[in-house]
């Protein structure tokens, strides 16, 4: 389970930074004071980063779910 949240959070902060790069290095505060008011592809703010996270994290687990399946054989 510890691993699997250390996937998640690791997954959460890459995509945070490399999808939101210049947001980073121009102005982090006001991009994080404004993320309530954001939002993408109608996720309102607060939750699209979760969202998103946690598709990207289901699409990495299906191919992590096979390799285990033919690791155990």
């Amino acid at each position: 389970m510890k691993k699997e949240i250390l996937i998640y959070v690791s997954l959460f902060i890459s995509i945070a930074f490399f999808w939101h790069m210049e947001q980073w290095f121009d102005h982090p505060i006001i991009h994080l004071t404004n993320m309530s008011n954001g939002g993408a592809f109608g996720v309102p703010g607060i939750v699209h980063p979760f969202v998103f996270t946690f598709i990207v994290y289901a699409l990495l687990s299906i191919p992590r779910g096979i390799l285990k399946l033919f690791k155990k054989k």
